[in-house]
């Protein structure tokens, strides 16, 4: 029997500048409503005029291996694959909805799932199942011009991924760890705008508002 691949992402932040091809690509990719985003680009502004420079952090669900949106959804809706992609039963959401609360939104500590208008029920990446079926990279993986995001199966030493988590770059690469056990690996993330990251919350559209950069801390 062939062992499932490990599908894992990882994120060389000094690559990203900021472009947002991913979150664009990923609303198209799936119709997510105004306002709801399943991958977001946070930043954060640093120094003064003319030494100035801008951090930015992509955003991802962290596939995490120990989920706490898993272990919180009452309609057990949602499960970890053998290939390690945590996904959202879409038909034992709707059955279970009404009863939970959006529990699974107030369990994740990265923001990377929320209960869409409509429908009502989890929404969240899946690190596109789909194309990956079809043998196809995850859209935001293939929007990105600067070959920021880097994705492969983990269990193959040959693999996009496991080539650059063993280059002099990729050993950097860490978790950003809240709990979990996340999978994503990020490289030079910013600690000030992994601080942005909601917690127990989904992703706030009003965080790119101009109006908001002063009271958000931007210096």
């Amino acid at each position: 029997m062939i062992p499932a691949p490990q599908w894992r992402l990882a994120v060389d932040v000094e690559r990203c500048t900021g472009c947002h091809a991913c979150s664009v690509a990923c609303k198209a990719e799936f119709r997510v409503p105004l306002g709801h985003f399943r991958t977001k680009v946070y930043y954060r502004d640093v120094g003064s005029f003319p030494a100035v420079k801008r951090h930015f952090l992509p955003a991802f669900c962290m596939q995490c291996a120990d989920a706490p949106c898993l272990k919180a959804c009452p309609a057990k809706a949602i499960a970890r694959g053998a290939d390690g992609i945590v996904r959202v039963d879409q038909a034992a959401c709707r059955s279970g909805r009404k009863h939970c609360g959006a529990r699974c939104e107030s369990a994740c500590p990265y923001g990377a799932i929320a209960t869409g208008p409509g429908k009502g029920t989890a929404d969240k990446c899946d690190l596109c199942s789909d194309r990956l079926a079809a043998s196809l990279l995850p859209t935001c993986v293939a929007a990105c011009p600067t070959e920021a995001l880097v994705f492969g199966d983990a269990a193959d030493p040959a693999s996009s991924l496991s080539r650059f988590l063993a280059s002099s770059r990729g050993r950097d690469a860490v978790p950003i760890d809240r709990g979990g056990s996340p999978q994503v690996r990020y490289r030079a993330a910013d600690p000030q705008v992994v601080a942005r990251l909601p917690n127990g919350r989904p992703h706030d559209p009003a965080s790119y508002e101009i109006d908001t950069w002063a009271t958000e801390g931007q210096a």
